[in-house]
């Protein structure tokens, strides 16, 4: 089974959205894990609330330090970043850098918010089919 750890800062809303949705759809070819250079107290309530629309239950998550994971080889390091530098993984084969808005700082509608759960949906798609072929 392949590895792919989801990085952003806090570790408490776009990472966790990641490994929800490629745990829940992808779980029995790849393993997702997420953590953050500075994680949060704990996970956001409201991508807790979101995912649950769509049936993802992350409520068990906790946000986790990227240092926990030294060490451990992944196959593919996503980072989740929405601005500054992210974090650097040295056990990952492959690295992605993708710039989504981080759901804890956005102040428009839940409908935008959703719109936010799908784009990175539709990203993870895209990535298993280019970084991992649709195996």
């Amino acid at each position: 089974m392949k590895k792919i750890l989801f990085v952003c800062t806090h570790n408490a809303g776009r990472s966790q959205i990641a490994e929800g949705y490629m745990n829940a759809h992808y779980g029995d070819r790849y393993q997702a894990f997420s953590a953050g250079s500075d994680p949060a107290a704990s996970i956001n309530p409201y991508a807790v609330y979101t995912m649950a629309e769509i049936g993802i239950d992350i409520t068990a998550h906790r946000p986790k330090l990227i240092d926990d994971f030294d060490g451990i080889e992944m196959d593919l390091l996503v980072t989740l970043c929405d601005s500054g530098t992210c974090p650097l993984f040295p056990w990952a084969k492959e690295t992605i850098h993708q710039t989504f808005a981080d759901p804890a700082r956005i102040d428009g509608t839940e409908e935008e918010i959703r719109a936010g759960i799908r784009e990175i949906r539709d990203a993870i798609t895209t990535w298993i089919d280019e970084s991992f072929g649709k195996s």
